[in-house]
């Protein structure tokens, strides 16, 4: 072998080195016999170094996985040879291999399995046993083998093809048949021989059996031996996780209803007499949550038995079931308060399923009422922050406990669903209690008390978030929440968990300010002073933005008395952070476009008259046109790329809030019945400029064509003035990206506007077009992935510019620029429709092909289009189809099709007969159809149901492709 490549193997390598070695390993993965030469490394244990020989163990697994069968009878004997020999081995050498070069080894003899067991090696497992024997090593291979002849068997993480998945399926078969009881007696051995004395054996041993035990015949674990000792496992300390785990997927495969009902309770029996059920009594809390896990299987286990023995009507033993779920209630709740939330998390699967029993019951027991109050204190209780939780810099754990809380909520809703009124009754005692004292109460209570309150919004659903209505129980506890939350002064509490719960709250029950608008004020000070939008926390300022845009939005019936008393306390939010370094707004960019939204929809849906939204729209925007114009002044004359960024990000962030402004606007408050026209027209002055700028065009134009959809919608006509020349500023030295964002635009004023942009989009045509001809004519590198996948979404929006021109019945646009031109367009759409392989383009080629058609396709349509729908588009309809990209079982080429089809058949409606005999005399015979088949086409065609074509097409290309 190349010693010096093998250097490279070391991770400590330079890169260099570890390069060559890269390209040897390809080197020797595609050599003809390189494998023989790793094979005699490992089989003579030629190398000491372990990078070597895990690369010899790669360089084999590639041969066995991709190139077995190439190799003849005698060289797959060697391979086989090859490992039994490194096996033994093993139990000789004075060290060790490392772990990573045994599970290596460990997944070459599984690939081999999966290989040769049902052919050439049905004797795998015998010929292992009887090289290990007992030896520690040697059992220590024979386990790591069963694992990954495992992980290739049933790993439910890897993708299996049909082919594979049938192949594994015999393999188990097989194995059921022939060696699985000698491998359950060997395990038998391997744990009676080492559980005391060996502890990792053990374990490993134990994690095969629970491995196996889901695809094996149960009956072979589920016994009195394997039992016996597993539950001794149970009280050695260093094997009773690897025991618990094991266990669990014993009671975890699937069985008879009656019998699995007598193991978990078996189980359980000894469990308890063996003293596992005194939680408290138990430290260790690894173990705990093995074991909550374990409960968590046995109690699903349980119902699982439940639910099949009340479908089949034997209430006497599923009464017995039943029994024995209420008796493990107990310590379900131990596990489920217990202060580890992986223990508690563990077993809330069981909790849940126990509440969904409940639920179906007639009624409830005294008992069962105490277990739904006993979960309920015991989520409202695990809901709770702990004081290592850290607000500031959230890291894994805390990402834990907000996914743990999602849980509790799903069991909190459950519970609602059980008791709703026992859930309301214990929210409001907490709740109240909680609200009476919250200035000497730990923020953690507070917080978890408002949650409550928030939680039962989704807990007892309603529609339209009507709680203040209806149930006139649930509707007063709620009202009276909510005047005390909003009334006790909480809002101050001085820990940012609070704070935004308060908010949340708050904004969830907007409904309650409409019963009780008198508290209005009292919530719109909290969000506008240091408690919300002015909090020293930047992500409580952030949020807080969000939700004051939500509450105004939703109360605007009730703002008017304070729109300009709002839209004062927050004139200092609205200002346009300069790109000066080291400057600190209280916002970023992104919050404060909800404030603008905010001051918009104050404006816009005030009580005032036109003139005076006007005046005020008008102070808004004002300092937005005067800062642009500067900022653009100094874009113009900066230097320095960093500055220039600055400065365009700031320009575009004017921009953004100017347009967010206008989402105020709808159907019933237009901008012209508001008379707020002028100023966004003003706006559009101010902004337009920025088009021409050369520095930063990407961002500038992005923003200013973003504005300009939004004026579209909100002025309607009176922006038409300006697209002209916006439109022949953004078509100036363009990349393909700027083109297909522009088109968009385009699209959108034709299919608004109409005929009224037909003078413009004559003018404009043919300049687009040459735009994006010359970017896709561009030369890209053959494998520039985003360059050519940038083209292909240029070409798909030239294509649906063309269809929203055709569409809107517009073909003028395209018929006045001259013959020339129009040949052009006309070979690009056929291009589009038969030669590229994208089935969304061509969908959209073949719709504007059955327009043209249609609209130029009859007697009295321009000269030489009959003659190009023969020579060009009916040609298409069958060229792009037979395709071999062209792929009948896509369900975007299908719909390709369809539009195919509704090409053919509007060509057939204004042609008539003539198309009929074209086709049938001409151009199928020279497709070599058979006459039969041209028959049953012109027939299918003909048909006046456009479906039954559509489906005809379809099985006639089905039978065209070989």
């Amino acid at each position: 072998m190349d010693e010096q490549a093998l250097l490279g193997l070391n991770p400590n390598a330079d890169a260099d080195f570890r390069q060559r070695a890269l390209a040897y390993f390809e080197q020797l993965k595609v050599s003809q016999d390189a494998w023989q030469v790793c094979a005699e490394a490992l089989a003579q244990s030629i190398y000491s170094d372990d990078h070597i020989k895990f690369f010899c163990f790669q360089v084999l697994e590639h041969q066995v996985k991709f190139k077995y069968s190439e190799l003849t009878e005698v060289q797959q004997q060697l391979i086989r040879e090859t490992l039994i020999t490194w096996l033994q081995a093993q139990m000789l050498n004075p060290q060790p291999e490392k772990t990573f070069i045994r599970n290596k080894a460990a997944q070459v003899f599984a690939l081999l399995f999966v290989t040769e067991y049902l052919t050439k090696w049905p004797k795998f497992f015998f010929d292992i046993l009887s090289v290990v024997d007992l030896n520690p090593r040697g059992v220590d291979m024979y386990l790591r083998i069963l694992m990954a002849v495992d992980a290739e068997l049933v790993d439910r993480d890897v993708v299996h093809t049909s082919e594979e998945a049938r192949r594994n399926t015999l393999l188990k078969d097989t194995m059921r048949e022939q060696c699985i009881p000698s491998l359950v007696e060997s395990w038998y051995q391997i744990l009676q021989n080492y559980q005391y004395n060996n502890s990792e054996l053990t374990c490993q041993c134990l994690e095969v059996v629970g491995a196996y035990v889901s695809w094996i015949d149960l009956s072979l674990i589920a016994n009195e031996r394997f039992i016996n000792m597993l539950l001794g496992h149970m009280s050695v300390e260093v094997l009773r996780e690897e025991a618990c785990d094991c266990l669990f997927e014993i009671v975890n495969k699937g069985m008879d209803p009656i019998d699995k009902t007598k193991l978990v309770e078996s189980l359980c029996q000894v469990l308890q007499s063996a003293g596992l059920f005194s939680i408290d009594q138990e430290d260790d809390v690894d173990f705990l949550a093995r074991f909550s896990k374990l409960v968590n299987g046995m109690g699903q286990a349980l119902i699982a038995s439940w639910t099949k023995l009340i479908k089949s009507g034997d209430m006497k033993s599923a009464q017995d079931a039943l029994q024995a779920i209420e008796a493990k209630v107990s310590l379900m709740l131990q596990l489920l308060i217990h202060e580890d939330d992986d223990i508690s998390s563990n077993i809330i699967g069981f909790c849940y399923d126990y509440l969904h029993i409940l639920k179906q019951l007639s009624a409830l027991s005294d008992q069962q009422k105490a277990n739904v109050e006993a979960i309920m204190l015991a989520v409202m209780k695990k809901l709770t922050y702990d004081e290592e939780y850290n607000f500031e810099n959230e890291g894994e754990d805390e990402a834990m406990f907000v996914e743990y809380r999602k849980q509790l909520k799903l069991l909190l809703d459950r519970l609602a669903q059980v008791s709703p009124e026992l859930l309301l009754a214990s929210v409001r005692r907490v709740f109240n209690t909680t609200l009476q004292n919250w200035q000497t109460t730990r923020f953690m209570e507070v917080e978890v008390a408002i949650r409550l309150l928030y939680m039962l919004a989704e807990a007892l659903p309603v529609s339209h978030g009507a709680h203040f209505s209806g149930d006139v129980t649930k509707a007063t506890a709620l009202q009276d929440m909510m005047r005390t939350l909003v009334t006790s002064g909480v809002s101050a509490y001085q820990h940012t968990s609070v704070t935004l719960e308060f908010f949340e709250t708050v904004v969830r029950y907007e409904k309650f300010f409409a019963v009780e608008p008198q508290h209005i004020p009292t919530v719109l000070m909290a969000f506008l002073d240091h408690r919300g939008l002015r909090h020293s926390s930047p992500k409580v300022r952030s949020r807080t933005a969000y939700l004051f845009s939500r509450f105004v939005k939703s109360l605007n019936k009730q703002m008017n008395p304070f729109i300009e008393d709002v839209l004062n306390r927050i004139q200092d939010l609205l200002e346009l952070s300069p790109p000066e370094n080291g400057y600190q707004a209280l916002l970023s960019s992104d919050d404060q476009l909800f404030i603008y939204e905010t001051a918009g929809v104050l404006i816009v849906n005030s009580e005032y008259s036109a003139e005076r939204k006007q005046a005020l729209m008008r102070n808004l925007l004002t300092p937005l046109m005067e800062k642009f114009k500067v900022l653009l002044e100094k874009l113009m004359m900066a230097q320095d790329e960093d500055r220039q960024m600055a400065l365009a990000d700031c320009l575009n962030h004017a921009v953004g809030f100017a347009s967010r402004t206008s989402k105020a606007f709808s159907n019933k408050q237009t901008v012209k019945q508001c008379g707020c026209s002028e100023v966004y027209l003003d706006c559009l002055q101010t902004f337009l400029p920025a088009l021409s700028c050369p520095l930063q065009k990407e961002v500038l134009r992005s923003g200013v064509r973003t504005f300009l959809h939004r004026m579209i919608i909100c002025l309607e006509e009176e922006v038409l003035p300006f697209i002209p020349s916006a439109s022949e500023h953004m078509l100036k030295d363009c990349e393909a990206k700027d083109l297909q964002e522009f088109i968009p635009l385009i699209n959108q004023i034709t299919a608004k506007f109409k005929t009224q942009v037909s003078p413009f989009l004559q003018q404009m045509f043919m300049p687009l077009l040459h735009a994006i001809f010359e970017v896709l004519l561009l030369p890209a590198e053959d494998n520039d992935q985003s360059a050519a996948l940038e083209k292909q979404m240029l070409r798909r929006s030239y294509f649906a510019f063309l269809q929203t021109v055709t569409g809107s019945g517009m073909s003028e646009v395209i018929a006045n620029q001259g013959a020339e031109n129009v040949e052009r367009v006309l070979f690009t759409v056929i291009q589009g429709a038969v030669d590229y392989p994208d089935p969304i383009a061509q969908k959209t080629c073949f719709i504007i092909l059955s327009k043209l058609v249609e609209l130029w396709g009859g007697k009295d349509g321009p000269v030489g289009f009959a003659d190009f729908v023969y020579k060009h588009i009916v040609p298409a309809c069958f060229l792009a189809p037979l395709k071999q990209t062209f792929d009948l079982a896509d369900a975007q080429t299908v719909l390709a099709l369809s539009e195919c089809a509704v090409t053919l058949k509007t060509i057939h409606l204004k042609r008539g007969p003539e198309c009929i005999q074209y086709l049938q005399q001409d151009y199928l015979p020279s497709l070599q159809v058979a006459p039969e088949i041209i028959q049953e086409f012109c027939q299918a065609l003909q048909q006046p149901d456009a479906k039954v074509f559509k489906n005809y097409l379809k099985v006639f290309f089905q039978r065209a492709k070989p």
